[in-house]
This record gives structure tokens, C-alpha cells and sequence, in this order.
């Protein structure tokens, strides 16, 4: 393991963080969601990359790097980086990695060159069908800090702020429609207590088509039929219950990021868990939203902001148009994102 980088002198940081990188305020907490790279913001990809190897080697993981940036952070066209910046405290909150399908380039066997392509096969419908309508989203992290109590509102909502990111994401880009991403958990993580969540995730969220599956499989240690005899509801709550009782007799929980996955949409898929041995062997479970298919709850609470900033920068550059011209506008872009959703729907059948 190299030691970790000292923290970014906060004057780089600020400097770089401008008003043209700023995507949108979060929904609660306070706090400000900025898209940079590693190119426009060199200091604050610094800055990331130290924290998010402070957050994962916290966790039991980590690239065992001084800090914790790789290839896909740095390549030509790189990753942009979801930044949740605490103005009050000015510090890194957390952050994402994302990349765009459209922007996607495809290795010599015809696999797309993502930062998972070393653990997962993509199939061919996945690749024509919905990878270009995907974000591929890796490398979540909520620095300790916020991790604890002691920071308060801000700690409570960390989660929170970095689906806020996401969805404005998705809404400044009408064509994606889809999230690919990551559920990790750490080798110390109780064995019984990780199947059972595998177990639970495959039963109620199938992927028929195998559209991404891992190259070498984790197979779960228990047996199957004894994991039925205590996930035994066919009812997604009633077997939530069971899931969670099991594993808190166990001495576990489940993880945070986990539990936001499986409340996010009924509709999300398991892609299958493999070992990252790029990344401290943390077992990694592939995953697939579909951003029309989750809960409205959910999807209307996160992408609030981002109509909110949306809306002030139409009336910056329209300041005399009327409260009724705006709402046409926003029924019309939100009717444009699910016509495409609704074209892609009828093409997949």
C-alpha cells in the first residue's frame, strides 16, 4: 500500500470548481454538484482520487495506489467525475464517475472499453440496443466525514446528493435512459449474509436476456434451496422483510448503496457478482436501471434541482418569458426523453 497523497491546497480547488462546471444544486443538504475531468480540473481530480482512497481502503478495499485515479480517469476522452462540494465547509462531499455511451469506443473483439470490461462479457443486444442510450457509473464514494453522524444534514443526505447528480445527468442528456453501474462488497463482509443478497437480487430482479454477464461468476456458498426456505415471499416487501431479519441475526446489514439499488425500480436487473482484482478483490455485482422505470417518487424528488436549474438558465436567457411558455417547455422536454424510452421499448420486443 503507498501512502496517500496530502489533501489539494483548497485555493487549486476553488479555482477550478467555476461557475460553468456546476450542474445543479442538491435537492436538500445545501450543497452544490459540479462535472469536471481530469483535464479541466487537474487538482480536483487529485483531490478525488485521494478521497476516494481514503473512503475505500476505509471500507476494507482501495487501488492500494497514492491515490486512487486510474487510466479511465485520465485517457483522452475520460470519465467525468460528479463532484458534491460542501460550500460550507468547503470540502469534497462525495462523488461518481461516469461515462456516456454515445462516447463509448469498442476494443478489437468488439467489447466496449469500460472500466468493468475486465470482469464483464457484454452481449451483442446489449451493445446495439442499449448501450448507447447507457451511463456506465462506477467508483461511488461519501468521504468518511460524512459517513458519521457528527456531520449532521449533511452526512444524513450524501446518498441522496449523488443520485441528485445522476438524475441531472440523465436530464441534461434526453437519449440516456439506462444506468449501468456497480454494487460492492468487501471481502470482510459476513459470507451467509452476502449470498442471501445475491440470492435475494437474482430471485427478484432477473435479467432474462443475460445482456452483461461476468467473465468468472462468484457462486454462492450456501445452498440455494435452504436460502428459499428463508426468502420464501414471492412479494418483493414481504421477502425484503425476511432478507433484512436474516442478516441482522447474522450480525450484518445490508449495505447502504445496496439498499439504494434494490428501492430505486422494481424493474432493475442483476447482472451477475464478480471478484475486481484491480481493486483489492471487493466482489462487484453488475446492475441496470432503467431511469423511465423507477419509482416516480424517487426519480421526481432527484431530478428537482435540475429542472430548478434548467428552468434558471431559460429564464436567464428569456427573462420575459411567461410562467405558462415555461411550464410547455418542460412537458415538452420531458415528453421528448420518454418517447425516446417508448421507441427503444417497442424496438427491444
Amino acid at each position: 500500500m503507498e501512502k496517500i497523497i496530502d489533501p489539494i491546497s483548497l485555493d487549486l480547488i476553488r479555482k477550478e470548481l467555476t461557475p460553468e462546471k456546476v450542474l445543479c444544486n442538491t435537492n436538500k443538504g445545501g450543497n452544490i454538484i459540479y462535472v469536471v475531468d481530469a483535464h479541466d480540473s487537474p487538482n480536483v481530480m487529485q483531490e478525488i482520487g485521494r478521497l476516494r482512497e481514503i473512503s475505500f481502503r476505509d471500507g476494507g478495499g482501495g487501488s492500494g495506489l497514492a491515490a486512487d485515479i486510474d487510466i479511465f480517469d485520465t485517457m483522452e476522452e475520460p470519465y467525468k467525475q460528479i463532484v458534491v462540494w460542501d460550500p460550507d465547509a468547503q470540502a469534497i462531499l462525495g462523488g461518481y464517475r461516469y461515462i456516456l455511451g454515445p462516447d463509448v469506443k469498442l476494443d478489437d473483439k468488439g467489447q466496449p472499453i469500460l472500466a468493468t470490461s475486465h470482469m464483464f462479457h457484454f452481449s451483442d443486444l446489449f451493445i446495439q440496443e442499449y448501450l448507447p442510450h447507457t451511463m456506465e457509473l462506477g467508483r461511488s464514494f461519501v468521504t468518511p466525514d460524512y459517513q458519521s453522524s457528527r456531520a449532521g444534514a449533511k452526512a444524513l443526505y450524501a446518498l441522496d446528493n449523488l443520485w441528485d447528480g445522476i438524475a441531472a445527468v440523465a436530464e441534461e442528456h434526453l437519449g440516456i435512459i439506462y444506468f449501468f453501474g456497480k454494487m460492492t462488497m468487501y471481502p470482510s463482509f459476513d459470507r451467509p449474509s452476502r449470498d442471501l443478497i445475491l440470492h435475494f437480487l437474482w430471485k427478484h430482479f432477473p435479467d432474462p436476456d443475460e445482456l452483461v454477464r461476468p467473465y468468472k461468476p462468484i457462486m454462492p456458498e450456501n445452498s440455494p434451496r435452504m436460502m428459499d426456505l428463508i426468502l420464501k415471499d414471492t412479494d418483493f416487501k414481504d421477502d425484503y422483510r425476511n432478507l433484512k431479519e436474516a442478516v441482522r441475526k447474522l450480525g450484518a446489514n445490508i449495505p447502504p448503496l445496496v439498499n439504494s439499488y434494490m428501492n430505486t425500480s422494481a424493474a432493475m436487473k442483476m447482472l451477475g457478482t464478480a471478484i475486481n482484482d484491480e481493486f483489492s478483490d471487493v466482489e462487484e455485482t453488475g446492475i441496470m436501471i432503467c431511469y423511465n422505470e423507477m419509482y416516480p417518487e424517487k426519480r421526481d424528488r432527484h431530478i428537482a434541482a435540475s429542472v430548478a436549474e434548467w428552468t434558471r438558465k431559460v429564464r436567464q436567457r428569456f427573462p420575459k418569458i411567461s410562467n405558462e411558455s415555461m411550464e410547455r417547455l418542460k412537458s415538452r422536454r420531458s415528453s421528448r426523453k420518454t418517447a425516446i424510452f417508448e421507441k427503444l421499448r417497442r424496438k427491444q420486443k
